[in-house]
């Protein structure tokens, strides 16, 4: 299933996508598309739904994050090698986690608003995962089993309060619109293969970043067991998987984000996003 959250902000209804690409509403059935419905046994009564059985949403609606609600906003950094290889970073010997904000979560085709004080804004397109049952020390062989699906994330990124503040990585990482999720939440079964999605990104037309999950350096099954035993995973909790190579720090000389900028992406399976770049106003 595609499943998808639609309407206005702070009043989104849960719809999946039917094969002709058109929004049911799934509200007749549950509340939202939340933690309390993403494990299996929710899902699967969803899975059984006749599609065509359900109402249409209107044509042009906003399509909201994928995930409401969401505690845990998890993060990788450096997981794919070629990404490495252009930031002239050593392969790290286990994965670097950071975490973004929950409250920086919009829609995939909200705007991207550059911070106060910010003069390197950056992009980043990523795979993420949607946690579906709470996984805790969890064997790798067994870790997809807790992921109920899959979307894109643009890791919207401020490279100088990210790594010339001090401190974590997390300061430039969790501003305000800095993580666009969906347009979907597709469900585990769809995606044959999770280890080879074509990703690419764009800004105002041009091709920044072109990659694909084969280079990631932990897969996505390593990814999940690694963070349950640092940490308890709750259904709806995000992990975002890293970033291939592209981004606009590792140019030489650097690009960044302007105000007018529009960033578009997607990623094998997963649909696409489009935000326009806008400037701070208070």
């Amino acid at each position: 299933m595609k499943l998808v959250r639609y309407g206005e902000p702070g009043a989104e209804k849960p719809g999946l996508i039917d094969a002709e690409g058109a929004i049911r509403d799934l509200s007749g059935h549950v509340d939202d598309i939340a933690r309390q419905t993403v494990d299996p046994a929710t899902l699967a009564k969803l899975a059984a739904l006749d599609p065509a059985s359900l109402p249409k949403a209107p044509t042009g609606v906003r399509i909201g994050p994928c995930v409401a609600d969401v505690r845990n906003f998890v993060a990788v950094g450096l997981n794919f090698a070629d990404h490495a290889a252009e930031t002239g970073a050593p392969i790290p010997a286990e994965p670097i986690l950071f975490n973004k904000a929950p409250s920086c979560i919009v829609g995939p085709n909200d705007d991207v608003v550059i911070p106060k004080g910010s003069h390197k804004t950056d992009w980043e397109i990523e795979l993420a995962m949607v946690i579906g049952k709470r996984a805790s020390y969890v064997a790798a062989n067994e870790a997809l089993d807790y992921v109920a699906g899959f979307c894109i994330c643009h890791d919207v990124s401020e490279r100088e309060f990210q790594m010339e503040r001090g401190g974590t990585w997390s300061k430039g990482k969790g501003c305000p619109t800095f993580g666009p999720l969906g347009p979907w939440l597709v469900t585990r079964d769809e995606v044959a293969d999770v280890g080879n999605l074509g990703m690419w990104l764009d800004v105002n037309g041009e091709r920044m970043q072109t990659g694909s999950t084969k280079t990631m350096i932990f897969d996505c099954a390593q990814l999940v067991s690694y963070i349950s035993h640092f940490m308890i995973l709750e259904p709806g909790d995000v992990i975002t998987t890293g970033t291939p190579p592209g981004v606009g720090t590792a140019m030489k000389p650097p690009r960044y984000l302007a105000p007018g900028d529009v960033v578009t992406m997607g990623i094998d399976g997963l649909g696409e996003q489009r935000q326009n770049v806008k400037a701070y106003h208070g």
